[in-house]
């Protein structure tokens, strides 16, 4: 896997090498990130679901100003760990709880995201879920991105503008934003 575009532009990441961990192809990621570019310039992100830390990865390579990546999985965390330390990045900060633990970790603290990507394992479906608490609990800017991955099938029912949907092969991307578009 390779980082698409920005400062660490062609250089190779490492991928979580298990059948639980479902990494985003270059294609989408390169998709995703056309549709986002323009916000990603001095955010803050995070990446919850993080697996190899590719999305957070290539969002600071385009600028953000810092990425929080979680993930629960002790392989994806030393995975995450290899691939920053490789490429030198030190504006992140690396989680190692559950999503409900890291999201509580937010809580009250006055971190406020720009891009959220929610790409959890396909039978979770807990979209709606994470999506409410953080607006429940004030963790996004205004005209927040949040990127949502999921199986086509899946029927998303966010009280939020989309900015962009699309569908590539059995996956389906929407981006929403919280505000107005």
């Amino acid at each position: 896997m390779r980082i698409i575009s920005g400062i660490y532009r062609s250089r190779k990441i490492d991928m979580v090498n298990k059948n639980t961990t479902r990494e985003t192809t270059d294609k989408v990621r390169g998709a995703i990130f056309n549709i986002i570019n323009p916000y990603t310039d001095g955010g803050v992100v995070l990446d919850l679901f993080a697996g190899s830390g590719a999305m957070g990865i290539e969002a600071i390579s385009r600028g953000a100003e810092i990425a929080y990546f979680n993930d629960i999985d002790s392989e994806a965390q030393r995975v995450i760990e290899k691939n920053l330390k490789t490429l030198n990045i030190v504006n992140y900060k690396l989680l190692k709880n559950d999503f409900h633990d890291a999201l509580r970790n937010f809580r009250g603290k006055g971190t406020k995201f720009d891009i959220v990507f929610l790409d959890p394992p396909y039978e979770m479906n807990v979209y709606e879920e994470i999506i409410s608490y953080m607006l429940d609990f004030n963790l996004l800017n205004p005209n927040a991105l949040i990127i949502c991955e999921y199986k086509k099938e899946l029927v998303l029912n966010v009280d939020l503008p989309v900015l962009k949907e699309k569908t590539y092969g059995i996956r389906k991307v929407t981006v929403y934003c919280n505000g107005d578009l």
